[in-house]
């Protein structure tokens, strides 16, 4: 449908008068639940995207900024929304927080947004974004700025997975570990699995290294220290366990250790395990880990949305650095007497 379509159209089709048919698409509360959703499905269907002047925007700004994120309790997301609102604060800017955790909410959010036209512009933070949610995105005619990865060709911030990936499997090797599982994590939110990135670093590691891929080394959970718990007792089970661990994130990470330690095994001396991010409680348990710099990337994100509604030249595509964080977690394999003579583990 084309953008021609206006509140009038939506008010006709839905039968209502245009001033209920603003209160409903407003979720104003004196609206009838069926009225709401009747006017909801028409705007839906016509593809209505409200004008600013239907919003008594004046000059079409809103002052206003919607953070899209899937998750609102990990520590990744709060320390980016740290960062971005700190920015945008100090542009008199405020923030409308959305969470979509799962296909259907952000079906919803995304089918709804352009009827609702009340920011100046959207930041999504750690997740991709469909064709179809992208095509919303630019009906609405606003800024959209990605912060913790990239979507289409929109401003963004993010690390490089690759590299992060190989920071923590190529320290594994330089250590003389050559028995090195992985554990890669999908987000349960997400239609695929976290960044492919750490996953390619870990088998181009292997291959720089001349280490054949053992598929039994290599298994794949939803994120979450329970699971990265799980994974690890599997990969003890193996007939030749690991003697270190990728793991695709610092909570995944420390579930297995946990595994470990539980299993009467130490860590580092009988298995080294290591993971990325540099979650606050990997330095409290001496987790070797790769670090990114999380609330820098809010930061970056805040600054770019202030550019571009001001208008003003910015970098569009930036990559914050990553650091390799060497903690307790990490050491060379122990080596043992086998037949008479000393091997590595």
């Amino acid at each position: 449908m084309s953008t021609a379509v206006n509140l009038a159209d939506v008010a006709r089709i839905a039968g209502v008068s245009p001033a209920t048919a603003s209160r409903a698409l407003s979720d104003h509360p004196h609206v009838a639940p069926a009225t709401r959703a009747r006017v909801w499905q028409v705007a839906t269907d016509l593809e209505y995207v409200v004008s600013p002047e239907a919003s008594r925007l004046a000059g079409g700004s809103t002052g206003r900024v919607a953070v899209v994120v899937p998750h609102l309790s990990r520590w990744f997301f709060g320390s980016v929304l740290e960062g971005l609102e700190s920015v945008l604060r100090e542009s008199d800017l405020d923030v409308l927080l959305y969470r979509v955790g799962d296909a259907a909410e952000r079906h919803a959010f995304f089918d709804k947004l352009p009827a609702r036209r009340k920011v100046d512009a959207v930041v999504v933070v750690g997740f991709s974004v469909g064709d179809d949610e992208r095509r919303r995105l630019e009906r609405i005619g606003v800024d959209i700025v990605a912060a913790g990865g990239q979507i289409a060709s929109y401003p963004s911030v993010r690390i490089d997975d690759h590299a992060a990936g190989r920071q923590a499997v190529d320290h594994l090797i330089h250590l003389g570990h050559r028995r090195i599982a992985m554990i890669a994590a999908n987000d349960p939110g997400e239609d695929a699995g976290h960044p492919a990135g750490r996953s390619s670093a870990y088998y181009a590691a292997l291959a720089d290294a001349g280490i054949g891929v053992d598929d039994r080394l290599v298994t794949t959970v939803d994120w979450g220290v329970e699971q990265g718990a799980e994974a690890m007792s599997a990969l003890l089970g193996a007939t030749s366990p690991p003697t270190a661990v990728f793991a695709h994130s610092d909570e995944v990470a420390l579930g297995a250790v946990r595994t470990v330690r539980r299993a009467g095994l130490r860590v580092p001396e009988d298995v080294s395990v290591i993971g990325i991010d540099d979650h606050p409680l990997a330095a409290l348990t001496d987790l070797s880990t790769v670090g990114q710099p999380v609330r820098e990337q809010g930061e970056i994100a805040g600054r770019m949305v202030v550019a571009g509604l001001r208008g003003e030249e910015f970098e569009r595509a930036v990559l914050v650095g990553t650091r390799l964080v060497i903690r307790g977690s990490t050491a060379p394999p122990r080596r043992v007497r086998r037949g008479g003579r000393r091997v590595d583990a």
